[in-house]
């Protein structure tokens, strides 16, 4: 069984919501209260990431997750960065830092060092031009990356399989229409298709995108359920779809479109047709069984 939950919902300058990042879990059964998964996967780790899990770890559905009254970051086996804004890897210069002192091996020393999972650009540019200021210097050394993650580059064509979760669950990754620098796809950013290959159903996870039928649009159909991030007010820039925008797509789409990544305005009377158009908002800390049962 696969599993996921929202560390948050909310936009990147949400207060209520967290930021949109997500918990993979990989069950051998339905988990039950106390337990722990198999493996999991962060699907990015951004600036309000750490207080989300320490709100999580509270709660006996995701008890695992505490150690000693503290965020167990040991329990993360692999982190899949969609892209390089803060919301989604503010949170993780903590969890190196952590994962490297705190969680190292008590008899060898040996740091814990989850898999970081995205394309060669998205990699290089996240030490050089997000981590290296606060995690390049240890006593006595210069560090890189590697000694804080297992790396592993993959390929951004939506065709082939980047990495699976058990035997089962294969995962795709597909390039994104979020920041246009000078033409599309010119600014790294990913989003991921989660594929159970004894079914093949499938769930998309868009990561930050504009509205991109072109692109987009096959993926779409074919899964079975959509996470779509979504921008409930209107800004002279767009770089997210925008709800009037998925508002215009087929009913069949919208029904299995399951929004996040949406503004503080969430609850104001005027969004109260999301519920009736969509399959809803998505709500953080809410755990949704994949595959094997209904969101």
């Amino acid at each position: 069984m696969l599993t996921l939950t929202f560390l948050g919902v909310g936009s990147a300058f949400a207060k209520r919501n967290f930021q949109s990042n997500a918990l993979i879990e990989l069950w051998s059964q339905s988990p039950g209260i106390g337990d722990a998964p198999k493996e999991t996967l962060l699907i990015d780790f951004g600036t309000t990431g750490p207080r989300s899990f320490d709100t999580l770890k509270n709660l006996s559905t995701h008890a695992y997750l505490g150690a000693d009254g503290q965020i167990n970051y040991r329990a993360i086996n692999r982190v899949f960065i969609t892209h390089l804004h803060a919301d989604h890897i503010g949170g993780l210069e903590e969890l190196s830092l952590l994962n490297h002192y705190k969680f190292a091996d008590p008899i060898t020393g040996e740091a814990h060092r989850p898999e970081l999972i995205s394309t060669p650009e998205i990699l290089a540019d996240l030490w050089s031009h997000s981590l290296e200021g606060g995690l390049g210097a240890q006593v006595g050394r210069r560090a890189t990356l590697e000694d804080y993650f297992q790396l592993s580059p993959v390929t951004v064509d939506g065709s082939s399989i980047a990495f699976t979760m058990g035997d089962r669950y294969e995962f795709r990754v597909f390039p994104t229409d979020h920041i246009r620098v000078q033409s599309k796809y010119d600014w790294p950013s990913c989003g991921l298709m989660i594929i159970d290959k004894n079914t093949r159903r499938s769930v998309m996870y868009s990561g930050d995108t504009r509205i991109d039928m072109e692109g987009l649009g096959s993926l779409m159909e074919q899964a079975d359920v959509i996470f779509h991030d979504c921008q409930l007010v209107n800004s002279p820039i767009t770089v997210h779809a925008r709800i009037d925008e998925l508002r215009e797509l087929d009913q069949s789409l919208r029904k299995k479109m399951m929004l996040y990544h949406y503004e503080d305005v969430w609850d104001s009377p005027e969004f109260q047709f999301v519920d009736q158009e969509f399959n809803g908002l998505a709500q953080s800390h809410h755990r949704y069984v994949l595959f094997d049962g209904d969101l």
